[in-house]
């Protein structure tokens, strides 16, 4: 990827950590101490000139590569025109091209309206006003394991204190946390609505209840995939009860799953569907979008932001679509997904393999555990694979209640030999990641 020598960056990355150092507040925790410089598709360089394999994609962000040429064209198009229009003051077409997907896209039954907005945090904010706008009810049931922002109100739903909470006190409510059914938690369906059940005989009166909010593939808890029947529990639930169904796809949708959004592998249709991340191809874009009577359940100007729908990101967004309909992307996660599985039951059998513990997900969405030798969850091995695999030029991230899980995030577009790579280096490095104890 050739470069410029004018467009080399003036400061190698030990000053830029100088600086960030003094003006960066403590709050912003940057996992690896990389900073980039330049990118393609799943490939980064940092300002030293190191070359990576990207398996982080942004946390998820790049389903379709850094700088994916549809997804540049659209917005180097749309720069020409205009940068920017608050839709709430004078609206513009590119927003509504994104609706218009959406609403043809997205497994809503019946009519599907949307509102877009800057990130998912912000999105799931406004998807927890319409329920209480549409019930008229403030309670709202999670998940453990669950992360659903850093706001206060999506902290309230994130079922994880540290970091996110410790220190902050009360937060928006009342939210209760119950079981996540899934393999990981060894908790069934049963078990699951059976704590619901309690909930509403000890604590909680179900008429209090306004909307449930689920992941149906964890991101943040270790890629921890959700009982397809526990959603099918839930969405007679809340047609019992009246409650609003909010699906939480900011990570697991278009295409890492290998269906459009990780619901429909359930083949259930929630009341509002959560949208970001890969919406807007490294444009800050997300979106929720839901029931025509949900939707509309405020009043005009009771939703909305500045910058929310941006037509740069709105034409990022088409250009994501195009390659997703285009490029058969959703046939290419399956496929990536498979050569993880085999990557990943080869590592078992190599030299310190015994590290490597259960493979989670579905589709490209995979992540795999690094345990300890009595096979407990070995947090101390992860944070040594991470920082030799940096070393090595891949870059991978942790997740998972006990921080042992890596999750696979690289673009559904990455090339198979770059895989093959990355998992080459993660090979030769796995007797080293053995050596590793905890403390």
């Amino acid at each position: 990827m050739p470069r410029d020598e004018n467009t080399k960056p003036a400061q190698d990355s030990t000053m830029i950590r100088d600086r960030a150092g003094v003006s960066v507040s403590a709050g912003v925790r940057s996992l690896h101490p990389v900073y980039l410089d330049r990118a393609l598709n799943a490939q980064a360089w940092d300002v030293d000139g190191t070359r990576y394999i990207d398996f982080i994609g942004g946390i998820g962000v790049l389903t379709v590569g850094h700088r994916n040429p549809v997804v540049m064209e659209r917005v180097s198009a749309q720069c020409e025109r205009f940068t920017h229009s608050c839709y709430n003051a004078l609206p513009h077409e590119p927003y509504i091209a994104v609706t218009d997907w959406l609403a043809a896209n997205c497994p809503i039954e019946g009519p599907a309206k949307s509102m877009l907005t800057n990130s998912g945090a912000e999105a799931m904010e406004n998807a927890l006003k319409l329920a209480r706008a549409f019930t008229g009810r403030t309670g709202v049931i999670a998940f453990e394991g669950a992360f659903h922002g850093r706001t206060l109100a999506t902290l309230a739903l994130t079922g994880k204190t540290k970091p996110y909470k410790a220190g902050l006190g009360p937060l928006p409510g009342p939210v209760w946390h119950l079981p996540y059914p899934c393999p990981e938690t060894g908790v069934s369906t049963d078990e699951a609505m059976d704590a619901i059940a309690k909930l509403f005989a000890v604590s909680a009166d179900p008429a209090s209840i306004g909307a449930v909010v689920i992941e149906p593939i964890q991101g943040e808890g270790g890629f921890r995939a959700c009982d397809g029947e526990f959603i099918h529990a839930l969405r007679q639930l809340c047609d019992e009860n009246g409650m609003v169904l909010i699906a939480d796809e900011i990570q697991s949708g278009f295409g890492r799953t290998g269906k459009m959004f990780a619901i429909e592998h359930a083949g259930v249709a929630p009341d509002i569907l959560v949208m970001g991340k890969g919406i807007g191809g490294g444009f800050p874009l997300a979106a929720i979008t839901g029931a025509e009577d949900v939707m509309n359940a405020l009043a005009p100007g009771g939703l909305g932001g500045t910058y929310s729908g941006n037509p740069v990101a709105c034409a990022a967004a088409t250009g994501v679509f195009e390659v997703l309909e285009t490029d058969g992307v959703l046939g290419r996660a399956n496929q990536l997904g498979e050569k993880y599985a085999t990557h990943i039951a080869w590592l078992r059998d190599l030299p310190g393999g015994h590290v490597i513990g259960r493979m989670r997900g579905i589709g490209a969405m995979r992540a795999f555990e690094l345990i300890a030798d009595d096979g407990k969850p070995s947090p101390k091995r992860l944070q040594t694979l991470l920082q030799l695999a940096r070393n090595a030029g891949l870059l991978l991230m942790p997740s998972g209640e006990h921080a042992n899980v890596v999750r696979l995030l690289a673009p559904l577009t990455i090339p198979f030999d770059q895989v093959d790579e990355a998992f080459a280096i993660i090979a030769k490095l796995l007797p080293k990641v053995a050596e590793t104890q905890e403390p």
